[in-house]
């Protein structure tokens, strides 16, 4: 299986419990990197794959429309949707919240997910 990696996505998103977080979006950071068909490199075709400037559009549009309150939830709703409209059969995302509290960097969840019980591979160096 060949992969796709998005390093660094920065977007605005409604994420968090706390009443400065529901008032203003906040800059969350996404790494992704989800499994594509090995078709892709066989045909030299972007049909035969998953356009990632389409993913990163898509996510940034609903994460600028939806509210989450954990980031848990909000990692899983991009999983789903790499899997549901993308057709990924294999997800590892990484989002951080970024500067949320002093002297902090980031604070983020990972996930690592295969769809209808496809086993993840070995993430790739």
């Amino acid at each position: 299986m060949d992969f796709i990696f998005i390093e660094e996505l920065r977007v605005r998103a409604w994420v968090g419990i706390y009443p400065r977080e529901k008032a203003a979006p906040q800059m969350v950071e996404l790494n992704l990197t989800f499994g594509v068909p090995d078709a892709a490199a066989e045909h030299d075709d972007i049909a035969d794959t998953i356009n990632y400037a389409e993913v990163i559009e898509r996510i940034r549009a609903e994460l600028a429309e939806r509210h989450f309150n954990l980031i848990e939830t909000l990692g899983e709703f991009v999983v789903n949707l790499l899997f549901e409209e993308f057709g990924a059969p294999w997800v590892k995302i990484r989002i951080a919240k970024i500067g949320v509290m002093q002297g902090v960097r980031r604070v983020g969840v990972y996930i690592q997910r295969g769809r209808n019980g496809y086993s993840p591979p070995p993430t790739p160096a």
